[in-house]
């Protein structure tokens, strides 16, 4: 039976990627693997998927949750990265304007597979950063503790589709750090490879080393 509650996304921008290492915004809080997903606006078919998701799970927390009853204001965990951010009022990052904004999270003993666009699982950790592309399933739930009741999201699988600017400065490459690959041929004359022109990718020349004349003390600068 299929789980109107689980939602897979097109591709979407990923932000505050926690997805190898669990982490906790504040010290004390319980430590999650989690992600917050930017979905444009303009995916209008995974939108369609998340707002069906959300009635779900409310369907779900009135007959499960909430003693029968939906109470009058249900939180979500979507928000308008047009507006201002639920927290502290203020407006979300630039990043996440034309879109839509949530986060999904899972506990420390469901960690989530992360896989490239092939569907194999990324081994190097440092491909997947904040500002890379990519889809992300998530479900969709209902809560009540602590006297508060709403819908939360849990993070299932990530594929990454592509790299994207990094967000946050998290994420340098190589190649950004130190320029492309170059093909390393030996310079007899210089005896080390071309490419590596010393000491910053600035050309030098090497001067062989000064001998001193005959019959000149190199110490003192007089004549022996």
């Amino acid at each position: 039976m299929e789980n109107i509650c689980n939602v897979t996304t097109g591709e979407a921008r990923l932000s505050y990627a926690h997805l190898f290492k669990p982490y906790a915004p504040m010290q004390g809080q319980e430590e999650k693997f989690s992600v917050t997903v930017l979905v444009p606006k303009t995916d209008m078919d995974t939108m369609n998927r998340i707002n069906a998701a959300i009635e779900a799970a409310k369907q779900r927390g009135i007959s499960e949750k909430w003693n029968g009853q939906c109470p009058p204001i249900v939180p979500t965990p979507v928000y308008d990265g047009d507006g201002v951010r639920p927290s502290d009022g203020m407006a979300f990052g630039p990043e996440c304007k034309g879109h839509w904004v949530f986060t999904a999270s899972a506990k420390l003993d469901y960690p989530p597979e992360v896989v490239d666009k092939m569907g194999n699982p990324i081994i190097n950790q440092s491909e997947v950063y904040s500002g890379m592309y990519g889809r992300v399933n998530v479900t969709f739930y209902p809560y009540a503790f602590g006297g508060k009741k709403g819908i939360g999201c849990g993070l299932g699988p990530v594929q990454k589709l592509r790299d994207g600017e990094a967000l946050g400065g998290g994420h340098v490459s190589a190649a950004q750090a130190f320029g492309a690959p170059q093909t390393l041929a030996a310079n007899p004359q210089q005896g080390y490879p071309q490419a590596m022109t010393p000491p910053w990718g600035q050309s030098q020349t090497v001067q062989p080393t000064q001998q001193p004349s005959a019959g000149i003390n190199p110490i003192t600068g007089m004549p022996y």
